[in-house]
C-alpha cells in the first residue's frame, strides 16, 4: 500500500511559496489544460507517498444501492478516497457509502450544499495523520436548490501527514451556450472559497483537486455525427470540439491543470436505466461534462502520477455517468 504508515513531515516542506489555497487566476501567459497519458502501474507501494482515489458522479436526484456500491466495490489500494455527488437525492448516501466500505476504510469527513456532496475515506489508521481539515462552500446562480440541483461548490481542505491538498466539488451552469458563465463561476468560486472578507486563506495547497459536473459541452457539431463517432470509437477526434479543453487554451479557466487522455466516451447525456445516448426530442449532443482535473504546487516537491481515469459505464440510474481517478503522490526526484 501506499507509504502513508510512516509518513512524518517532510524534509521538502521547508521552502513553500505563499500562493493562495484555492485561487487559481493567473497573471500572463497561459498553459491551459495539459493531457498527460495514464501510467497503468498502480504506484500503491513503498515508492509513493499517498494514493487518492476520486470520483465524481451527477446523480440526477436518484438513489440505487446498487449502483453506489458499485463506485467502490473493486481495487481498493488507496489510502484516501474522495466522492463529489451532483444533484444528490435527499436519502443518506453518505451511510451506504460507509457500509460499503465499512470493511477497510472509515469516513473522515464531509461537506454537502443541498444537492452538492463531497465526502473523504481514508484507510482505518488515517484518522491520526489528520493535521488540519477545513470545510467551506460557495453558491452560484440562483433558484436551482428550489429544484434539488444546486450550482456551485464545496471544498475540503486537508493536512494529511504534511501533505496539503485542496478539493473543490462542483456542479456549474448549464446548456451549450453558457460558456462564459460557467467560465465567470469558475473564477468567482476560486476566488471566494477559503477566504475571509476577500482575502484568501494564507496557507497553501500542495495539490488541488478540482471534481464535478462542469458542464461544458462538445461545439461545432451535431449530435447524430458525434454518436456516429462514438460508437466507430473514434471519440478521441472530438476533444477537439470541447469547450472546456478550448477554453483553457484561451486561459480563461483551470490554468497550468493536469488531466488524464478523454478515452473514455463522454459521460452525459444517457437515458435513465442504461448506456444509450439520449433518445428525447432534444437529441442532447453527448459531452464529457463530468472531469477531474488537479493541479500540483511544484515548490512542494511532490509529483503526482495518474494511474487511471474512466467512466463506469455500468452505472445506470442517472443520465450521467460517474468518472473515477487513481492519483499516486510521490517524493520528485532529482532528475525530475
Amino acid at each position: 500500500m501506499g507509504n502513508c504508515s510512516s509518513l512524518a513531515l517532510p524534509t521538502w516542506r521547508s521552502q513553500l511559496q505563499s500562493n493562495s489555497l484555492v485561487s487559481t487566476i493567473d497573471e500572463g501567459t497561459h498553459d491551459g489544460i495539459k493531457t498527460i497519458p495514464i501510467q497503468k502501474a498502480c504506484e500503491f507501494t513503498t515508492n509513493s507517498v499517498l494514493c487518492v482515489c476520486i470520483i465524481t458522479w451527477n446523480m440526477n436526484g436518484k438513489m440505487s444501492v446498487e449502483d453506489i456500491t458499485k463506485l467502490v466495490r473493486t481495487n481498493r489500494k488507496f489510502d484516501l478516497l474522495v466522492v463529489g455527488l451532483q444533484e444528490a437525492p435527499k436519502c443518506d448516501v453518505s451511510q451506504v457509502l460507509q457500509e460499503t466500505m465499512a470493511d477497510t476504510h472509515i469516513l473522515l469527513g464531509q461537506k454537502s450544499m443541498q444537492s452538492l456532496q463531497m465526502l473523504l475515506f481514508g484507510s482505518k489508521s488515517a484518522a491520526e495523520y489528520i493535521r488540519e481539515m477545513k470545510v467551506d462552500k460557495h453558491a452560484v446562480g440562483g433558484l436551482g436548490g428550489m429544484i434539488g440541483r444546486k450550482k456551485g461548490a464545496v471544498a475540503m481542505y486537508i493536512n494529511f501527514s504534511g501533505i496539503r491538498m485542496v478539493f473543490v466539488s462542483c456542479h456549474l451552469a448549464a446548456h451549450e451556450h453558457k460558456v462564459e458563465k460557467r467560465n465567470s463561476e469558475f473564477q468567482h468560486i476560486s476566488r471566494s472559497l477559503f477566504s475571509k472578507d476577500g482575502k484568501p486563506y494564507a496557507q497553501s495547497a500542495d495539490i488541488t483537486v478540482w471534481l464535478g459536473d462542469l458542464n461544458y459541452r462538445l461545439e461545432g457539431i451535431s449530435s447524430l455525427p458525434a454518436r456516429k463517432m462514438i460508437e466507430e470509437n473514434r471519440q478521441s477526434k472530438l476533444r477537439g470540439k470541447d469547450q472546456l479543453l478550448q477554453e483553457a487554451e484561451k486561459g480563461e479557466v483551470f490554468n497550468g491543470y493536469y488531466e488524464g487522455t478523454l478515452s473514455f466516451k463522454p459521460t452525459y447525456k444517457y437515458d435513465v436505466g442504461g448506456s444509450i445516448y439520449d433518445t428525447s426530442h432534444k437529441i442532447r449532443v453527448p459531452s464529457w461534462t463530468d472531469r477531474i482535473l488537479f493541479k500540483v504546487d511544484h515548490s512542494s516537491g511532490l509529483d503526482a502520477v495518474l494511474s487511471s481515469y474512466e467512466s463506469l459505464d455500468c452505472v445506470r440510474s442517472s443520465d450521467h455517468k460517474p468518472v473515477k481517478a487513481h492519483l499516486c503522490l510521490k517524493v520528485r526526484s532529482e532528475d525530475d
